[in-house]
């Protein structure tokens, strides 16, 4: 597609165009799409300009000393409060009130909607166009009183007295005050009037009404400063921060039209997250809940240390919480729960297997214990050791520092050579080089595997109590302690444990600035603890990777905009030059962004960078894991996941994956399964993690970005091994570096194309020979399997005469039969099987043929019980009753002769030869016969009575006091047994070819295997008769699969072998329909292997799709996160603010080093639409 394609449409370029302005000026519609009385545009004026009229009157009084400066607030708050009310009711009377609305005629459809009919300057038309009023009766009170006090805390902070006092110029007084009170018109118009629609965005709906919040909550966030300001005297930072703030309150319009600042939700669990793990040393965690349960905590231990007289009481204190608030306790405490359950039902069932997840749980309990007491004893050990007093140089905390930073290097070297990259530059020449299965791949990776042993033990035992004895030798815990000693130190050793490698970094830092930086009058060293040089250590440690990645992304924009010619559109070169003049701009916008941690926004991932407002670092507002757009191909990440995350405990363990911070991205590719996770949340030996799979369905983008991935990690791991020992990453542009491969147990899908196998007359020949045995060995086998029929054979077993077995060849049933049952003549049969698909071999399916069969009702089978006197009585007289009020009439069918039919009613009353025979007896039902005697005697010639004697005597089943041998050869010579067999056998073979004994065509090989078979005079008999339908319908599966074996590896030499391939195909195979709920079902339970037979109606060829479970590698890369929060902010902008859904738009057209397509799929739903979504999964990290 060409690349300039339009950002926008036509409707939408109107619809933005309309909407824009309106989000600038807070909510009054200027520009409409159709002719307005003026009326409109004066009411919509006089509205927004209603508080400036109450301020102004209420300044004005100011001015001429009538009020004070609280009275003139005061004043001004309550008519804006009586002003909002009456506007609020206003907008419920007219809602209340019914009217005809008319619609003006127009043939735009879609700007139809937007066209209004008013009468009056007053009418109800115009009020609900004007005021559309809240949802909530709360929200309208509430939304009231919040008015009148924006308009009089406003009408405070503007006085003009006020602003000359701060800066001290009429001139700038002046401008401050109307662009002051402008701002304070677009919050109010928002709040009471009509709500604009932000371009900051969070939510799909707003249900609660909590955007009209969004600008009164900063307009009180000023305020708040300038109230501060006059009640606390003496504070020149506070006046500064005052006098900054009212030059930047004139500009809240344009941060808001803008989308910089966030809306209340979004910024909750921003500052939430911000300070849970800056300030209180914490994660961000997987869900809100559990990020505002920690939150509180963990502020509540900051406060309960600080009113802690004992400076060993605050140490271990800080130590032991720290330790507890870094597990994954609710995950602990889960399994705890689970555990204890499992024991009581033990207790209950000894028989049951004690369940290796209770000792897991108590070896991990034991280890966390353990590990929190040596902590303990270390830190209190310590703390009464750093009494004494310490030289600057020789001290002990300065020792441990060089320890410290020893430890970090070794940790950064190992955790290195553990990738395929060093830096994401240079390759690893210790990694393995052209690895292709998993064996090899493990040989390889043996000394790296010990590599990694060694850095889990350095990471997860060394360095948090070498961090633990740098804490508790510092010397501001031997004074009494203030509020920045509580945060920071609370802080510094809940660090220790909750993110290692980070608290590491943090503490060499400061110990290295604290080493080179002597003189001690330095600010740094004046007036800075510790924790407090950790806390910012911390925050410019997180910012600089934040500003690395985020500077990497916008030059990748703006050069991939250039570079590659099919992103290359007209305004490129334009747009190019802008960003190199405006530069300093883009990179203070960078900068900007950075500070804030807020996405950086690519508008339609063009080089015109925003800086986006701040958000979670999951950048969506629902829970993890609850949306996806599930499909038949789901099933197979479900699959996947389990495997996956347990390859991905080690490599994490190990380093594989680079520094594991939450917020960072992976990427995973095989064959054509794309598996995206996200780091949710970090702690003490666990990670969190959300595993999202997309599309198997590629499309042409998706195609384009997936070739591209491949190309990376090809790149990456299939060097040969006389390649260069230090070559560079071909592929650094990408916002995907390649990291390791994991070994992963998973489907491979391959496909096969049949020509020649399935449409060979040879092959098709000896299909029917097989589908004979086939259906043999299933109906035994499943006979063999049926619970014991010794329950219902006749009394007289027991005195030494062998039971009776009596086989009508009729079904008549007692019940009436609805006309859909009856008529096997229906219109889908017709359908399926007309004569304009005779010599057609491409395949008429109808997918519900099987269900609607599956759900007929049974009706009952006159057959006699064992045993039953009345039944032997009937059939013994050779006639069968007959019932004129349920007698069939078949319309249309060939006329039958009445001595013939009554010739085909029943099966002489034989006797089994065999005491044992009821064991492999058929069910009652399925002994009766509904073929002509005929038509049975010429069929039964094909049975394959000497496969039926091997498949007897292999039986194992047979429990009897007789030797088993004996007893199975005595079975095998019933002749009864066998005609009853006989009859079932061929009935199911005559139904599934029809009524021409002919050799099969391909197209009635699929349309059989795909459940729609040909009419037949037995079609409905089976069809009655679910169960057998089934096993015959998996016979013919089974026979079609060995067909297709035969012919790619040879003919079968003897029944011996015959048997292994049936076996084999019971026990290891599942062979149907891709469509089956039971397909599902097998992947689950990780069947060893599916087939499925298709046609592609594109080729024109019959297609045997194999599903194969076994190990194998998948490949794992890490994403640019910023690229991703970039380009997530940026769709949802345009999505929900710009309303740009076109399906083939300018922003999700693939792009090879954003994989923009990838990244949009990846996107939590409605926006994106990955097929499976995981709840948190928590990997275990040791």
């Amino acid at each position: 597609m060409s690349p300039d394609v339009p950002l926008l449409n036509g409707y939408k370029q109107d619809f933005f165009l309309k909407r824009f302005p309106q989000t600038v000026l807070g909510g009054p519609r200027l520009k409409l799409g159709f002719c307005a009385p003026p009326y409109i545009y004066v009411n919509q004026i006089v509205l927004f300009l209603i508080p400036w009229a109450w301020g102004g009157i209420g300044t004005l009084l100011y001015q001429l000393d009538v009020l004070e400066d609280y009275y003139t607030a005061a004043f001004s708050g309550g008519l804006m409060l009586f002003t909002a009310f009456v506007i609020q009711f206003t907008s419920l009377y007219a809602r209340n009130k019914s009217v005809t609305v008319e619609r003006m005629l127009t043939t735009d459809i879609l700007a139809e909607e937007d066209e209004h009919e008013f009468s009056s300057c007053a009418g109800t038309e115009t009020i609900k166009f004007l005021i559309p009023g809240k949802k909530f009766i709360a929200n309208t009170v509430f939304h009231s009183v919040l008015a009148g006090a924006v308009c009089g805390l406003g009408t405070w902070y503007l006085l003009p007295n006020r602003i000359t006092l701060l800066f001290g110029s009429l001139g700038g007084t002046a401008l401050l005050f109307v662009f002051g009170w402008t701002t304070l018109c677009i919050g109010e118009y928002s709040l009471i009037v009509n709500t604009a629609t932000e371009t900051a965005t969070f939510q799909t709906q707003d249900t609660y009404e909590i955007t009209p919040l969004m600008r009164p909550l900063y307009i009180f966030f000023f305020v708040s400063v300038d109230l501060a300001h006059r009640f606390m005297i003496n504070m020149p930072a506070l006046e500064q921060m005052n006098q900054i703030l009212h030059i930047l309150f004139i500009f809240l319009p344009f941060l808001w039209a803008l989308g910089t600042l966030p809306p209340p939700d979004a910024l909750l669990l921003w500052a939430l997250e911000q300070v849970l793990e800056f300030g209180l040393g914490g994660s961000p965690m997987s869900t809100h809940l559990r990020l505002l349960t920690m939150f509180i905590i963990s502020a509540g231990a900051a406060v309960i240390s600080y009113f802690i007289p004992s400076t060993v009481g605050v140490v271990l204190f800080m130590t032991g919480l720290g330790f507890l608030l870094s597990l994954n306790l609710s995950e602990m405490g889960f399994a705890f729960k689970h555990s204890m359950t499992r024991r009581r039902v033990r207790a209950n069932s000894e028989a049951l297997p004690s369940g290796s997840e209770t000792q897991f749980t108590w070896k991990e309990c034991i280890f966390y214990i353990i590990m929190l007491v040596l902590a303990l004893v270390e830190t209190s050990l310590l703390h009464h050791f750093a009494e004494f007093p310490q030289s600057s140089r020789n001290s002990p905390q300065t020792i441990v520092g060089y320890i410290l930073t020893i430890l970090l290097i070794l940790l950064w070297i190992l955790r290195e050579i553990q990738s395929v990259y060093i830096f994401g530059i240079f390759q690893n020449p210790f990694y393995p080089k052209n690895v292709q299965t998993v064996t090899v791949f493990l040989e390889k990776q043996t000394r790296l595997r010990k590599i990694g042993v060694v850095r889990r033990i350095l990471l997860t035992l060394v360095s948090p109590f070498a961090l633990i004895a740098f804490l508790s030798l510092d010397s501001a815990l031997q004074r009494p302690h203030s509020v920045a000693v509580s945060i920071g130190f609370t802080r510094a050793f809940r660090m220790v444990w909750q993110n290692t490698e980070n608290a590491l970094l943090e503490t060499v830092t400061v110990s290295v600035i604290q080493s080179l930086l002597f003189d001690k009058d330095l600010w740094w060293n004046r007036s800075l603890d510790t924790g407090i040089r950790l806390l910012l250590v911390g925050i410019v440690r997180d910012r600089l990777i934040q500003f690395i990645c985020k500077l990497q992304f916008a030059v990748t924009v703006l050069l991939a905009s250039w570079t590659e010619k099919k992103q290359r559109r007209k305004s490129t070169a334009t747009l190019c030059i802008l960003n190199i003049v405006f530069s300093p701009f883009v990179l203070l916008f960078i900068v900007f962004s950075t500070l804030l941690s807020s996405p950086l926004l690519p508008l339609f991932t063009l080089p015109v960078f925003l800086v986006g407002f701040p958000r979670p670092i999951q950048s969506w507002p629902g829970e993890v894991g609850t949306t996806a757009c599930v499909c038949a191909d789901t099933v197979y990440y479900c699959q996947l996941v389990p495997s996956l995350a347990a390859g991905l405990q080690s490599a994490m363990a190990d380093g594989s994956l680079g520094l594991l911070l939450p917020g960072s991205h992976y990427l995973g590719r095989f064959q054509d399964r794309l598996i995206w996770m996200m780091i949710l949340e970090r702690g003490y030996t666990y990670c969190c993690i959300n595993i999202k799979g997309l599309e198997l369905q590629e499309t042409s983008c998706h195609t384009a970005e997936a070739r591209r991935v491949d190309e990376v990690f090809e790149g990456a791991f299939e060097q040969e091994e006389n390649a260069r020992v230090c070559s560079l990453n071909e592929h650094f542009g990408n916002i995907l570096t390649p990291c390791t491969v994991l070994p992963v147990k998973l489907y491979s899908d391959a496909r096969n194309v049949l020509s020649g196998i399935i449409d060979s007359h040879e092959n098709l020949k000896e299909f029917k020979d097989d589908l004979m045995k086939v259906l043999v060995w299933i109906l035994v086998q499943y006979c063999s399997k049926r619970p014991s029929m010794q329950e219902h054979a006749p009394q007289t077993q027991n005195k030494g005469t062998a039971p009776v077995l009596a086989t009508p060849a009729l079904n008549p049933s007692p019940q009436p039969q609805c006309p859909e049952d009856m008529d096997s003549l229906n219109s889908e049969t017709i359908e399926d099987w007309s004569d304009e698909n005779i010599f057609d071999d491409e395949p008429t399916i109808k997918k519900d043929k099987e269900e609607k069969h599956q759900l007929k009702v049974l009706p009952r089978t006159n057959l006699p019980l064992p045993g039953s006197i009345e039944s032997w009585a009937d059939f013994s007289t050779g006639k069968v009753p007959e019932n004129n009020l349920y007698k069939t009439v078949l319309l249309g069918y060939p006329a039958t002769d009445k001595g013939k039919q009554e010739g085909m009613a029943y099966i002489p009353l034989m006797e089994f030869s065999c005491s044992h025979s009821h064991l492999l007896s058929l069910p009652g039902e399925w002994r009766s016969n509904c073929l002509p005697n005929t038509k049975m005697k010429e069929m039964s010639s094909l049975f394959p009575e000497d496969w039926y004697q091997f498949v007897l005597k292999q039986l194992e089943c047979i429990h009897s006091e007789e030797k088993g041998s004996n007893v199975l050869e005595e079975i095998a010579k019933d002749k009864v047994l066998k005609d009853s067999y006989v009859h079932a056998v061929m009935t199911c073979y005559f139904t599934l070819f029809g009524i021409d004994n002919m050799a099969p065509s391909p197209g009635h090989i699929l349309r059989v295997y795909n459940g729609v078979l040909p009419w037949s005079f037995a079609l409905d008999w089976l069809m009655e008769r679910p169960e057998l339908f089934q096993l015959a319908l998996k016979a013919f599966r089974y026979a079609v699969k060995l067909m297709i074996d035969k012919a790619s590896l040879g003919p079968i030499e003897n029944f011996k072998e015959l048997t292994n391939y049936l076996e084999e195909y019971e026990s290891a195979w599942y062979i149907g329909l891709v469509s089956d709920e039971k397909w599902e079902e097998a992947v689950l339970q990780e069947k060893p292997y599916l087939f499925s037979l298709g046609y592609d109606p594109n080729l024109g060829v019959y297609t045997g799709r194999v599903l194969t479970l076994q190990e194998l590698l998948i490949q794992i890369g890490k994403l640019n996160a910023e690229a991703v929060r970039g380009q997530w902010a940026n769709l949802s902008w345009e999505l929900l603010y710009a309303t740009n859904d076109d399906e083939e738009r300018y922003s999700i057209q693939a792009h090879p080093l954003l994989l923009r397509n990838l990244t949009v799929q990846a996107a939590d739903p409605p926006l994106g639409y990955p097929i499976y979504s995981s709840k948190p999964l928590h990997i275990h990290l040791y």
